[in-house]
Order: structure tokens, then sequence, then C-alpha cells
């Protein structure tokens, strides 16, 4: 039997209609009512374009309240979004949009001309900006008054690091059962207010969208992570929660500088890899509760999430599974005991069902239901998931496994280091060997100060073999360390 709930945003525009949906940083609010019927009219706007039900309709643009309504209008019209990251190339961009099968190609004011060259280098698409579609008249159009929980919402691209990204398929009950599992985990306040900085085209930002919908929550929309605003909206601002990786966590807690949240302010949810347990530390006598969750592209955001109960206990855990979800560790074929590293393997109804047109990416990932992950982990004797890394990142040196974020995590405890970064590069005798990039925050600091810290917390084979010295690492755009970009630095500086 299909399952049907009523439209989201309609139903939480009848429950909660005077209730702000999304406020920004520049002064702009809208209520679930005014959502509701600016996402309607530009539904009715786009059909005056052509798009129609089941079209896959592409979207360039940086986080916005018109792309808020830009996605709420697809799933008014039953479109499916494919979600565009703006940092790609116009022929990355191209890719990506013949893959999907896009017919129309969405972009806002910033990303122009962008939009206009990846259309150039793509198949057959039409080409509108958000401000085109404005300036349309509405179509009298029937619009999706019910959501189809197995029918397809978004496809979002993974980063492609190895081989062509692959377009994740997302359905509406993949994202529902994301938002619902969220909640019973952190439970939910009449108060809340989530800081949403990460981009609307990754999973994380993009789910944020729908919890507020669901959870009738507005969200606090920032077009980029900006420190300066991200403190003043938790210190003063009333925002509740924040979703954030480790670099934006240390950022905040140096702003903090010493000082302490309100009693209001929940949790930051941490996301984006396994975390420095120095860093969690601090945060700890700074008095920050940080939840670190575990997710993907493929999970529609976080799967496993440290409950309340235990974030100070299991410090570095990323916790346990969400009500509805399931995980197991596999090594060879076979699960493993606790406290063995193997593969992470997940299950449930926020996993995709596949990548879009991809049977062999589909073959190679789902094993009877399961999604394999790629990640590396653990689970302790009480089932608390500890993730190592990714198992593309691992380095393999004279038969024993490294694990770049352990080496992170060390230098990330030495005074003088802002941030660190770890890849392996290939070695005659040992296979491979780590070597670390770093961003000093103390112009004295040494590769030899950094490599006696490092003999002193880590085993010979661990200890970086290079140390460079960089203004800053390569990220994307939620900020996440792009390991590969690293890998590729040490093959041009030591050739």
């Amino acid at each position: 039997m299909t399952e049907v709930i009523p439209h989201w945003l309609d139903k939480q525009a009848d429950l909660s209609p005077n209730k702000i949906a999304i406020e920004t940083p520049e002064g702009e609010e809208w209520t679930f009512q005014q959502l509701r019927n600016k996402s309607r009219s530009f539904a009715k706007k786009m059909a005056a374009s052509s798009v129609e039900e089941g079209n896959h309709v592409a979207v360039l643009a940086s986080n916005s309240t018109e792309m808020a309504i830009a996605i709420h209008a697809l799933s008014y019209l039953g479109a499916v979004g494919v979600l565009l990251n703006v940092r790609l190339s116009a022929a990355e961009l191209a890719y990506q949009l013949d893959d999907a099968e896009a017919a129309f190609l969405l972009y806002d004011d910033d990303h122009a001309e962008l939009a206009l060259s990846a259309s150039n280098h793509a198949g057959s698409v039409a080409v509108h900006s958000f401000r085109m579609i404005g300036n349309q008249k509405e179509m009298d159009v029937p619009l999706q008054k019910e959501l189809v929980l197995d029918r397809l919402f978004t496809i979002i691209y993974t980063s492609g690091t190895t081989g062509f990204p692959k377009g994740v398929e997302h359905t509406y009950g993949n994202h529902w059962w994301s938002a619902v599992s969220s909640a019973l985990n952190l439970g939910l306040s009449d108060n809340d207010k989530w800081l949403a900085s990460l981009p609307l085209f990754h999973v994380g930002g993009l789910s944020l969208l729908v919890k507020s919908v669901v959870y009738g929550m507005p969200v606090y929309l920032m077009k980029k992570f900006d420190i300066e605003l991200a403190h003043q909206a938790i210190t003063a601002g009333n925002v509740t929660i924040v979703s954030v990786v480790a670099v934006m966590l240390e950022r905040l807690i140096n702003k903090l500088d010493g000082g302490r949240y309100p009693d209001s302010f929940r949790c930051m949810l941490l996301g984006g890899g396994p975390a420095p347990e120095p860093l969690l530390e601090k945060a700890k006598i700074h008095e920050i509760p940080v939840f670190q969750t575990y997710g993907m592209t493929e999970t529609s955001s976080q799967i496993v999430t440290l409950s309340p109960a235990y974030a100070l206990s299991k410090l570095g855990s990323a916790g346990k599974p969400l009500v509805s979800a399931q995980l197991k560790i596999m090594l060879d074929g076979k699960p493993v005991s606790n406290g063995t590293v193997g593969e992470i393997y997940v299950k449930g109804p926020m996993v995709t069902k596949g990548y879009y047109q991809n049977e062999k990416a589909n073959d190679k990932a789902f094993h009877y239901g399961w999604l394999a992950t790629g990640d590396l982990g653990k689970l302790d004797e009480d089932g608390f998931l500890y993730v190592m890394d990714r198992r593309k990142d691992l380095i393999i040196s004279g038969g024993e496994n490294i694990y770049p974020a352990e080496i992170e995590s060390v230098l990330s405890g030495l005074e003088g280091i802002k941030e660190a970064g770890v890849v392996g590069r290939k070695d005659d005798q040992w296979g491979q060997v780590p070597v670390a990039f770093i961003v000093p925050s103390d112009a004295t600091l040494t590769r030899e100060h950094v490599l006696a810290y490092c003999r002193e917390r880590l085993a010979k084979f661990k200890v970086p073999k290079q140390v460079y010295f960089l203004t800053e690492l390569p990220r994307n755009a939620s900020n996440k360390l792009v390991r590969h970009k690293l890998a590729d630095m040490v093959t041009e500086l030591e050739s």
C-alpha cells in the first residue's frame, strides 16, 4: 500500500499560519502561511514556463529565501529537484545536468554566468533565472495536495572523488523519516530555532528545510557560514540548535572567548567526519553541548547521533542509530564483534533506494537492503559507534592501518596549529606513509616542533614523514576537508 501524507507545507501553514518559518540575518521573515503562498505562486509561475509534473529541474543557487521557495515549489508541481553545487566548474555541472536528465535549470543572479556556461556544455536544457520565473504570470494548474512517500523528490550528487559523481535519489519518505527520527532523538521544544548555514544544495542543509515544515520550527537561514552572524544568532538571536562541522565549531569556541552560551541553547549537531578529541574537550570545558552525528548524502543527513544523555560519557562517539535505523560493522563479508574495525553498513527508511540510473554503483553499494557506506568504524561494548575514517582515505603502511583522522586529532591539540589535514603518499619500503598539511596560527611553529609533538603521542609508524605548511586547507561548500586535493598536492610537491 502506497503511503501518502498531506503536503507538509500546507499542513504547517494550517497548523501554525503566523509562526515564523524562515528568517535571515538581512531581516527577512516569512511565516509558514507566507512561505506556502509564495511557494505555490512560484510553482504556478514555473508551470507557465512549461515545468510539469515529473520533470527534473536543476537548481544552481546559494542559500536564500528564494531558493527555499523554489524547492518547496517543485514539490507542489511534483517535479524532481536536482540540487547543484555552486562551487563546481561548468563542465562538472554539465555532466550532472546530463546524467540527471534535467529538462530545466534554475539559477540565482550570482550564478548566471556559471549556469549559462554549464548549459552550453550540456545537452538540451531550458535555462531560467529565479527573476525570470518571478516575472511570469501564474498558470492555473492543479498543485499537489498530498505527498507520496515513495516518490522521488530530490537528486543530490556525491562528491565524485573516485570516478564520476553519482546522483543520490531521495524520496519524500527518505526526507520525512530523517526529520522524524532526528526529533525522536533530540526531542522538540516550542522555542527551537535551527541555524542553517550549510548549503541547501547539500543534504545537511536541505534536511533543515524539511525539518522546519515537519516540526513547525523556524530556521535562521544564512547565505553561508559567517562567524560574527552565527555567534550573534546564538547569543542574542534565540537560536537553539546549530549544524556544524569541526572547523566551524572551532571558530565558534574561539569567538566565545571564555564566555558561555545562553541556557536556552540546546546543542551543536556536529557532522562532517570524525571530530578531533581536543576539540570536543575544549567544547566540554566551555559547557557547549556537542552531539556528534554520522551520516552521508545517501542517508538523507544523519542516521547515527549521540543522544543528550551520553554527550559527555561517550565523548568522541557518533552515538547509536536513530530509532528507525539499523547499523552493523562488516569485515570480509561477515559481521564483526564489538571493538573490531570494519566497514559501516546501515539500513533504514531514510536511506536512499539507489543512485539515479547507475545499476553498477547500486550493485556495489547495496546488499540485501543494507548500504555499504565505505566508511570505517567500530562499536564499543555498549554498541556506540566510533567512526574511524573513510575507507578510501585509510593509509596502509607496512601492513598497519593508519587513520588520518587520528593523526589530525593529535595535531589539533598542539598550540600553534589552527587546522591540520593528513593523507598517505606512496612509499617504496612501506607501501604508504602519512604526510601532514598544517595551517599554523603561530608563525614560529616549526616542522621539528610538530614532529617532536607527534613522536610523544603516536606510534612511530603513525608519525608524519613530511609536514607542509599552508595558508588554508581545501574545503568544500560544507567546510568539510577535501582530502583528495591534499593528495594531489603531495604528488605535485614531491614529484
